[in-house]
């Protein structure tokens, strides 16, 4: 994203004028083929973005534009933002820290940065240059793990600043998704290779590659069944792998499904964004779908998704511009995010029991005080 902005902003005016022909239906439970939207061309111009562009180029697609009208039901929750100490730092993931602090990547700043609840930062760059840092989670060694996309690598960070750099064994693996397993070790997604990654915490590193080929694997997250979930972009799939490396994939009903983003559920479930379908998605760790239609009139491009302290999920609306909130139920409410164009991205919980979000495009963090 840092190194090709002039090729991304085109991608980035495409998509837009695209996605604004999709209108929404009716908000509620969705019966999957009958989803809120059929973005046939959108599904094209996001395949474009990632293969062209990997999905640092799939945000940049996602232009500003006109916010979209109000949701039918508010938050009446408060957001506050804190712009990063770099300037057009581009932040993506974020996740609490063993410090309690909120840890993010800083995607065009090359660098990892930490805000504590108390709003103060602090920025660490990262050795490799134009590096790519993407996702981040907290490991089981007390540091924090991130992938580097643009290097097929995973970094570790302790929370004194110092880095190490591990390298995946796929090239043009374009690493993303990160988190912590059942087992004691860090597994990602390599959307590039179509593999999904383990890494122990000495660095050793195992590939497993996914079944359905060019699936493109992007977000990952530990299932209540001592399993891990990944969301399977390209595929329209949900898959899960075992810590032997055994993968199922179970393709989601919705009809131009784009998963995204996915996280456990305080319900035992496995909550998934839907970029393609408009909806926040339920998968059972039977395999079974339940989908919610999301209210906006154009497309709100649903991106990370968190449980939150209050026993719901939340999750943002990178094109919306919403941080949403979705009970176990599927009764959803938005709130708009007060800067116009910011880009949620990724959404975490604090120690502090409020939600904490990159702004990707406003080079902020928002912190949402339910």
């Amino acid at each position: 994203m840092s190194h090709r902005p002039g090729r991304l902003r085109r991608l980035y005016r495409a998509l837009a004028v695209l996605a604004l022909t999709v209108a929404v239906a009716a908000p509620g439970t969705a019966a999957f083929g009958d989803s809120a939207h059929h973005p046939g061309p959108l599904r094209s111009w996001v395949k474009y973005c990632l293969r062209h562009r990997g999905p640092a180029g799939l945000v940049n697609c996602l232009k500003r534009h006109d916010r979209p009208q109000p949701p039918q039901h508010h938050l009446t929750s408060t957001i506050n933002e804190l712009p990063t100490p770099t300037a057009n730092s581009a932040p993506l993931g974020i996740t609490a820290g063993s410090d309690g602090a909120l840890w993010f990547t800083e995607n065009a700043a090359n660098a990892v940065g930490t805000v504590t609840t108390t709003g103060l930062f602090t920025e660490y760059p990262v050795p490799t240059p134009n590096s790519g840092p993407a996702e981040i989670t907290a490991g089981p060694d007390g540091a924090l793990w991130f992938t580097e996309s643009n290097t097929d690598t995973v970094g570790r960070i302790a929370t004194d600043g110092t880095v190490t750099e591990y390298p995946v064994l796929s090239s043009g693996a374009y690493p993303w998704g990160i988190t912590a397993g059942p087992d004691g070790a860090l597994w990602f997604a390599e959307p590039g290779a179509s593999n999904i990654g383990r890494i122990a915490t000495d660095g050793t590193v195992t590939e497993y590659p996914v079944p359905t080929f060019g699936a493109y694997p992007l977000s990952i997250a530990a299932g209540s069944d001592g399993a891990l979930w990944f969301t399977e972009v390209l595929s329209g799939s949900i898959g899960r792998i075992a810590t032997d490396g055994t993968v199922t994939e179970y393709p989601v009903p919705a009809l131009d499904s784009l998963p995204i983003g996915i996280t456990a559920g305080p319900d035992g479930a496995l909550w998934f964004t839907d970029a393609g379908a408009a909806q926040i998605g339920q998968v059972t760790t039977a395999g079974v779908f339940t989908g919610y239609n999301l209210t906006d009139p154009v497309l709100p491009f649903p991106w990370g998704i968190t449980a939150g302290p209050d026993g719901a999920l939340w999750f943002t609306e990178t094109y919306g511009n919403d941080v949403g909130r979705i009970t176990t139920s599927g009764t959803i409410s938005e709130l708009p995010v007060p800067t116009f164009g910011a880009s949620p991205l990724e959404i975490a919980t604090g120690s502090d029991g409020n939600l904490w979000f990159t702004e990707n495009v406003a080079s902020q963090i928002g912190q949402v005080i339910p």
